[in-house]
């Protein structure tokens, strides 16, 4: 699916709606070598920001750090305000942010898949151009075949 607006990569390289959550990896601000896996779940809106080896992040303070803000930023960017909302069950009144309508608090979340599941995204932009099938992409229907 196209995002709704382009979006810049390189603060947030990677946003799903998935496993019941909003989730993604958001780049550190401070440290090139740092990632942060970042997540907001479905209906309770609780929330986890960690980095890619599992240590909490510093500016969970009793709300949302500033990575998480920047995954939701991104999300409603690449969804639409209207479909992160409605995956993430709250009601985001006109003019409003959709952070500042979450009502959820800390709570631990896995960090493993998202990371994983970034990684595999990744190794795809390095597949070279070509038009033979890829083996891990087989079962997409090939052109014209889709009845």
């Amino acid at each position: 699916m196209p995002p709704v607006r382009p979006r810049k990569l390189a603060k947030v390289p990677f946003v799903e709606l998935a496993d019941g959550r909003l989730q993604g990896v958001v780049s550190s601000g401070s440290d090139i070598g740092r990632v942060y896996v970042s997540s907001i779940a479905a209906g309770t809106h609780a929330y986890n920001c960690s980095t890619n080896n599992n240590r909490p992040c510093g500016g969970l303070y009793g709300a949302p750090c500033k990575h998480l803000q920047a995954l939701a930023a991104e999300a409603v960017l690449q969804y639409g305000l209207d479909r992160v909302a409605r995956y993430l069950r709250v009601e985001v009144p006109e003019g409003a942010g959709l952070i500042g309508c979450l009502d959820g608090s800390h709570e631990p979340a896995p960090a493993a898949m998202v990371f994983s599941r970034f990684l595999r995204h990744l190794a795809y932009l390095e597949v070279p151009d070509t038009t033979m099938p890829i083996p891990e992409l087989h079962w997409f229907p090939a052109e014209g075949t889709v009845g």
